[in-house]
Order: structure tokens, then C-alpha cells, then sequence
């Protein structure tokens, strides 16, 4: 398991947004998450470019920071749903206005991007 080395900057809401946030995925994991995609295969199937094992791992990052709740069922073979707890819910305005944002200025910020690569 990763260990960290130097303790997070804690001192204003950017960093306590970002190091609750930060990961590739996690955003479009809370957004999926809130449109009803519940399973992890569901969610792989939503994300394909991403590994079975980064998503497992955010999805645990998630429910650490009370984000998203996990629940297993007792049966066989072994059913998993996620779903957004309360405080999680409260995330879903922010991602939208971020995604109507990148929505509205899409074509520049695509410009922008291929030019870095």
C-alpha cells in the first residue's frame, strides 16, 4: 500500500477540493455514479480506457472521503453497488457547471490541448 511521504497541504478549500478530488477518474466516477451506473462493470464499461484497478482504487479513495458509499450483498458470486452518500451529492451542481463550462468553450480547449501534445 502507498505510504506517503509528505503530509498534504491542508490550509484552504483548493487544496482540501484537490486532494479529495484529485485522480484521472474520479470525477466522471461521481458523475456515473449519480446517473445510476452502480456496478463496477458498469462503470469499467463507462470508462474503458481506464484499469479495472485504478477504478477499484479510486473508488475506495471515494468512499474513504465519505464521497460514495459501498454495499456488498451476501451472495455468490459477489454482488457490489456503489452510490453517492449525502455529502457526495453536494459535488454533483460543481462537476455539472465544470461540464457545461467545458461544453461552452469546447472547441478552444481543444485547440489548446493538441497544440501540448
Amino acid at each position: 500500500m502507498y505510504e506517503r511521504k509528505i503530509l498534504p497541504n491542508l490550509n484552504c478549500g483548493l487544496d482540501l477540493i484537490g486532494e479529495v478530488l484529485y485522480g484521472k477518474w474520479k470525477l466522471r466516477l461521481l458523475w456515473f455514479i449519480h446517473e445510476g451506473y452502480k456496478r463496477p462493470s458498469e462503470l469499467q464499461r463507462k470508462i474503458p480506457d481506464a484499469s479495472r484497478r485504478v477504478l477499484n482504487i479510486q473508488l475506495n479513495e471515494l468512499e474513504a472521503h465519505e464521497l460514495v458509499e459501498k454495499k456488498i450483498y451476501p451472495v455468490v458470486p459477489p454482488k457490489v453497488e456503489y452510490s453517492l452518500t449525502e455529502f457526495g451529492q453536494t459535488l454533483i451542481p460543481i462537476i455539472s457547471a465544470m461540464g457545461n463550462w467545458g461544453d461552452e468553450y469546447e472547441e478552444r480547449l481543444r485547440e489548446v490541448i493538441l497544440k501540448q501534445l
